[in-house]
């Protein structure tokens, strides 16, 4: 699945806590989301589409849209507002990662917990201690659901770009918008309780 080292990345590993969140209560999250067998094939497609593509749609996610936005851009800059690169070319890799991670892993136990995982990272629990940075303390929850319009709208072209016909082209943005949605929903979980919206 991942065929380089990445700093940080624990995903399958001991390091990563067993989630809250059963298999079952993630099956019942998949029903909520109406996510089917044909969604998983085209989420699998989507990963094959994506895979050449990844560090360009996290260039295009996070310097050509986050780094425009004065809310969101501090969370990857230290209090003072300076760029912190080394910190950048670090999660940049794990961004790229979680975008074929969402299309070709199982959805199994290691996925949520690894879900878990990712959002740990952008609260108070966790955030900056992977790379040792100083930055802001956490990323508010809103944001996260917020953001993911605007990475669903963008992902379109990128699922285009490899001349799968119209049809798979949107059975490839259903599935991905899918499965954003429940991942999503697992971390609004890990959130739970914290005074992070």
């Amino acid at each position: 699945m991942t065929k380089r080292q990445i700093p940080g990345y624990s995903y399958g590993t001991a390091e990563v806590p067993k989630s809250h969140v059963s298999m079952q209560e993630a099956a019942e999250s998949q029903t909520s989301a109406g996510f089917t067998e044909e969604d998983h094939r085209f989420l699998r497609l989507a990963g094959e589409v994506l895979a050449d593509q990844t560090k360009q749609i996290v260039e295009h996610w996070r310097a050509g849209i986050i780094a425009g936005i004065p809310h969101l851009a501090p969370h990857s800059r230290t209090p003072e507002g300076d760029p912190i690169p080394e910190y950048l070319a670090k999660s940049n890799l794990r961004f790229e990662q979680w975008i074929l991670d969402t299309c070709l892993r199982p959805d199994d136990q290691d996925w949520i917990d690894y879900q878990q995982e990712i959002a740990l990272r952008h609260t108070s629990a966790k955030k900056n201690q992977v790379d040792g940075v100083q930055s802001t303390a956490f990323v508010p929850l809103r944001d996260l659901i917020a953001f993911v319009a605007i990475m669903n709208q963008t992902i379109r072209p990128y699922l285009a770009a490899k001349g799968n016909s119209a049809e798979e082209a949107e059975g490839m943005h259903r599935a991905w918008s899918k499965s954003i949605q429940l991942q999503l929903a697992l971390w609004a979980g890990t959130y739970a309780g914290r005074n992070e919206w």
